[in-house]
């Protein structure tokens, strides 16, 4: 997957450069970001914490339920009843990896997004569940794909904050060790 391939030679810059330190590397988005951070904690265990914002985690179940499910199948390159798989989406869903994760992961997501559903964020929380792997699993309720109520906004950056802080530590604090 290219934009993986990118991401990584990114990161990989910045830790060559100096500005990211291997040993503290989060990664998190929402939307096509939230699926891109479910499918790097499948990828490698870099990361030492995670952020899942109404992310995608399995493609065809995206091109079956979500709002523009052609578009999401060009996407996933693959649609679940073209006959038996394994299929193209299969190789590109978060959800094929969930076993590899080792990553803490927060997963939020609004009760009523219709661009990607909450059982996107529910099967990639069951899966993690399974496997048993940290993570937390926050659905806000009469949301859709972005938080519009402000308690909910708020509430989502300081659970994003103390979630990355728990897990990366707390660079401020660091300035206070002697």
């Amino acid at each position: 997957m290219d934009e993986w391939t990118d991401i990584v030679s990114g990161i990989d810059l910045l830790i060559a450069d100096g500005v990211a330190d291997p040993d503290r590397l989060g990664i998190g988005g929402g939307s096509h970001g939230g699926f891109m951070a479910a499918w790097a904690i499948g990828q490698t265990d870099r990361f030492k914490a995670a952020l899942m914002g109404a992310g995608i985690s399995d493609w065809g179940m995206q091109a079956a339920t979500g709002e523009q499910g052609t578009y999401e199948s060009g996407l996933g390159g693959s649609v679940g009843w073209e006959g038996p798989g394994p299929h193209r989406h299969d190789r590109l869903s978060p959800i094929s990896f969930v076993s590899k994760v080792r990553t803490p992961v927060l997963i939020l997501h609004g009760e009523n997004d219709t661009n990607v559903p909450l059982g996107q964020a529910m099967f990639f929380h069951r899966a993690l569940c399974h496997f048993g792997v940290e993570h937390a699993f926050v659905v806000y309720p009469r949301e859709g794909h972005s938080f519009r109520e402000r308690n909910h906004q708020i509430d989502g950056l300081r659970r994003t904050r103390e979630w990355f802080d728990r897990w990366l530590g707390d660079p401020a604090s660091d300035q206070n060790r002697i």
